[in-house]
Order: C-alpha cells, then structure tokens, then sequence
C-alpha cells in the first residue's frame, strides 16, 4: 500500500488557448473599419487549460491524479480524460452526471493499494480523500456543503501493454474550488411565478465550449426547476411540446430558431407569447436578441409577453436627523406622507425600508416593536420581543420574526391583519437577517442551522391573491465564517452579505446558486443596501458616512447618515 499527498500534477500541460474565429493573423494594411456595437458583441472567448494524456509507466495512484487533473478539459465530452480509463470504462463513463468540487487539488490525499509487487501487480484501488465544498448536480444545480471530508474509490488494472488504467469510477468529474469556473460557466434557466407575472431565475452551471444555446433550450424544456423554487414557480411550456430536432442554431443577426414538436400547433397566442418571452430571457445571455419558435419549418409567430422588470434605481434611502428619503446626487427627495413622521422618529429608528409604490415604509425602532408608516399615519404592527429588521414584499405586505423562534414568521395586511407563514426555516435554530427577492417569490436570510450560520434561501408560496402561506424547502446558499451585519439583493440572482469576520470587515457578494466572491469593506460598516447592480450597493459606517463602491475600493459620500434604509427587493 501507498500512500501520499498530492504533489505536482503530472498530467497537465501549462497551456492556455485562446480561440479565435476563423483568424490566423492581424491585417496590416487596408482601411479602417468600424467594429460591432457593444450591444453587438459576442461572448468573450473562453481560456482553457489543455490536459495531457496518461505518461509511460505511470503508478495507480499517478493514472488516478492524472484523470482528474483531466477533468480540466472537457473538449470532445472529455477525451484526454477517458484515455486514463479502460476502453470498457471510457465507452460507459458519463462526466455529464455531476460535479464533486473540493477546496483544492494540493490537499487530495490518494492511497493506492495493489495485489503483488512490481510487474506482478495486475490490479487494485486507489482511494482518494477530499475535502469537498460544493456540488453541482445533473441538472447543473449548485449546492454548497459544510466542507466535510468524502473518499472517493477507483478500481485500477494493468492493459495489454502493462500500463495502469481505471477500470472502475464512479460517473461524474471532480474539480477543485479555483479551477470549477475556468471549466463551468452559469447560466440562469428563467419560469414564471404563479400569478405570470414575474420571471425568476433559477442559475445552472454547463460546461464551456458547448452549445450553449441548445443546452439551455433543452434543459428549459425538458427539465424542471430546482427543487426549493418548484412550489412558487411554473413554466409555459406544456409537457408535450419539446425541441423537435438536437440543435437550436442562431443566425448572424443573433436569432435563435426553436424548432418544436407537433403540439405545439394547438397553443393559443397568450401561451406562445409566454413560451417565446421565457426562452428570449434565458438564451439572451448567451448571445441570443430574439427566438422564433417553427413546428415544420413554419413560424408560429408568437409575440412577447408583457412581465415586470426590477425596480430601476433611483438613490439610495437615508435618514438625517432632519431629513428622510432618496439621496440623489446632493439632494434627498422626500416620500410624501412618510418622511415627515419619520424623521420626528429619527432619534429611534433603528432600520427602515420602503414599500414597492413608495408609499408605506416599515420601521423597527429601538423599542423593539415594528411600525408601518403611511399617509401620515404611524401603525404599531409588532411588539413581539426579540424581532429582527422587517421587510416588505412587492405587494405590500411587512414581514416580521423575533431571532430567537424563526418558525413564527409573519407577514402583515397593508390593513395590519397577520398572516401566520407555515413551514418557515424548520430545521432554524435563529435567524439574524431576512429580505424578500425583488419578485417577491424568493426569501433570503441568515439563520443558525445544526449550530452553523448560512445564508439561505426558500420560495414563497401564495394564494391565488397573492398572499403568502407558507415558505417552500429551504435551500443553503452559503456558509459563513463570521457575524452577518447585513444582508441585500442585487440583481434578480446575488446577495451581498456585511459581515464581521475576526474583526475584519467584509461583503460577501453571493450568486443563488453559485459561487461567492470576498471584498473588504471600510472598517467601522455597520449596515448595508443593494440594488440592480453592483454599483448601486452602499455601505454605512459607524460615524454615519454613506460609501458606494467603485472598482475595488469604497468612495466616501454623504456624511451624517443616522439610517441606511432599502427598497422593497434590494
């Protein structure tokens, strides 16, 4: 038996590629002209890493290395890869099953144990120990573990020629937490909230180099939503209706041609304008400006349905000790009917956030009850103890849970009749922070699970008037290694989290289904809001200055903020 460390890998060739479209070199003569509009250009050429094949003579445990270094290039559906396998192997092998993704590939620890010594070894296994962080399923879903340790086993066996290959493994690849984006790239797969509405994104991850557009169109058709988005979400596309052929090409003009089976014919024009919208938003990232949809080569000519955007940005909400509102250039804009009775309240409001129309704002002041504001009345909603900062969704309801029981999750009539949500956070010992997705379908916060802090996630599910009832399967997005200050949306698809890690002060911009990115944050932040964009993100500091980011560091603005408030879905 032999056991060691991973070293250097032996497999892999320190070539990077840039693929360029039918370009053997740069003219130098001839006139200048124009280049494609910034609209108009395509996805950024992918960079990747070239894997070499098995070396002569190459022990178990190196083949073993060697494969998985492989899994860093997954041209031709893994080539180089399946030359470690056994021919039977390499034929059955399907790397599409899923990802196993650990911290690193300097800290796999492989242990090869063969039957006899030197030539006489015919056989044996090699077990490899990781310490996995993340997964990524079938269907291309990301889930983030706990960082447990995980074995994963190979059955090994000399060839003809005397070579070690694998003649056993378990389907799917394995990718270190660094090298998982240079090979994946996410995608958001879009469906509809109940009420058609709204689109929500649901983020996958495919290999690079694809084609991306049939994969999405396929995985949109074929496929479901995750499982935590399944209760509040629906598709437009019927269960009878697929891609009638294996590839959805797109022409120069960047019009992406669905050609769909025979049922597709019966489909009234509301369905095909839902159908067309759903596919127009999820291939738009991969270059797509417009699909039509054939059955037979004939254009169903279906239209686009009307849905509701995110809020555009408008400023930042702030409180003064004399002034309430949107904080916009050098001025802040006043709310009619709240700003006046909050800023009597300054002294004691401790959060804020404003509804959706602009016209009701829910406070949590130092108290500890929660308050609505609107047309110049103040409502007491909540005076249970312990509550955190309410939020609001986009249809004017205020949400409210004390820390310490986040199974009693409320959420308030505009006319302050409770609605007691079922099913909220189970398996939640506390919960610190809670904000409502911009489509009102998605809820995030940060609660205490088996002793562990996570960010979180779970769909919202409504009545066929839109009031909440319960909350779907949570689903963790994040763990965290530290105190959360803050939690914001930004986009429809990231949060970005203020947290307090030993001492230090940090944002957390977190995709929903994906990976997370760390940036240090001005050393006294105690609140934070989001936005449409990352540039729309602002942090509040303990002496009360507002910053906004720019590039990688933080550009100091208005001073003598008592209160950084949000908008309902940042």
């Amino acid at each position: 038996m032999t056991r060691r460390r991973r070293g250097l890998p032996i497999a892999l060739l320190t070539v990077f590629t840039v693929l360029l479209s039918a370009c053997a070199g740069l003219p130098t003569t001839g006139e200048v002209k124009s280049g494609l509009a910034l609209s108009d250009v395509d996805l950024p050429p992918d960079i990747s890493q070239i894997a070499a094949g098995p070396l002569e003579g190459a022990s178990p445990d190196e083949i073993v290395e060697g494969f998985l270094d492989a899994a860093l290039t997954p041209a031709d559906g893994w080539k180089t890869a399946r030359e470690f396998l056994s021919p039977d192997l390499a034929e059955t092998w399907r790397p599409g099953a899923g990802v196993t993704i650990d911290s690193g590939a300097a800290a796999r620890e492989f242990t090869a144990d063969v039957s006899g010594v030197g030539d006489e070894a015919q056989e044996g296994d090699v077990r490899v120990l990781l310490d996995q962080t993340a997964s990524v399923n079938e269907f291309g879903a990301y889930t983030e573990l706990s960082g447990d340790t995980s074995v994963v086993s190979f059955e090994v066996a000399k060839n003809d020629d005397g070579e070690w290959r694998i003649t056993v493994a378990s389907d799917g690849i394995i990718l270190d937490a660094e090298a998982f984006p240079q090979v994946y790239r996410s995608y958001a797969l879009h469906f509809y909230d109940q009420g058609w509405t709204h689109l929500v994104p649901d983020v996958r991850w495919y290999p690079r180099r694809g084609q991306i557009t049939t994969t999405l169109t396929q995985a949109l058709l074929s496929g479901a939503p995750s499982p935590w988005l399944v209760p509040a979400v629906r598709s437009a596309f019927p269960s009878d209706v697929s891609l009638a052929r294996d590839s959805v090409p797109v022409d120069t003009d960047k019009v992406a041609t669905v050609e769909l089976t025979q049922p597709a014919l019966s489909l009234d024009a509301t369905a095909l304008s839902r159908m067309r919208t759903q596919l127009e938003e999820t291939l738009r990232p991969a270059g797509v400006t417009e699909v039509r949809m054939t059955v037979n080569g004939r254009d169903l000519n279906a239209g686009r349905a009307t849905i509701e955007s995110p809020r555009a940005e408008t400023g930042t909400v702030v409180l003064t000790d004399s002034e309430f509102g949107l904080y916009l250039g050098d001025e802040i804009a006043s709310y009619p009917g709240i700003s006046a009775e909050l800023v009597e309240l300054a002294a004691s409001v401790v959060s804020v956030e404003v509804a959706a129309d602009d016209a009701r704002a829910a406070v949590l002041l130092n108290d500890g009850g929660v308050y609505t504001l609107a047309d110049g009345n103040v409502d007491r909603l909540d005076n249970r103890p312990g509550l955190i900062e309410p939020t609001m969704d986009p249809y004017g309801y205020t949400w409210t849970v004390p820390s310490s029981n986040p199974h009693a999750l409320t959420a308030w009539q505009p006319d302050v009749v409770p609605l007691e949500i079922a099913n909220a956070f189970p398996d939640a010992s506390s919960i610190s922070h809670l904000r409502i997705g911009p489509d009102g379908v998605r809820v995030a916060a940060v609660a205490t699970i088996g002793g562990q802090r996570w960010l979180v996630v779970a769909a919202i599910i409504r009545d066929q008037d839109r009031a909440p009832t319960e909350l779907g399967p949570v689903h963790t997005v994040a763990q965290l290694d530290g105190d959360a200050l803050g939690v914001s949306w930004v986009g429809d698809d990231s949060l970005s989290v203020l947290m307090d890690s030993d001492g230090n002060r940090v944002v957390l911009t977190q995709a929903v289904g994906g990976t997370g990115l760390f940036a240090a944050a001005p050393d006294t932040s105690i609140s934070i809001s989001g936005g449409s964009t990352p540039s729309a993100v602002r942090i509040l500091d303990a002496e009360g200055v507002l910053f906004a980011q720019r590039g990688t560091t933080w550009q100091m603005g208005l001073a003598d903020v008592l209160v950084l408030g949000t908008h309902t879905g940042q």
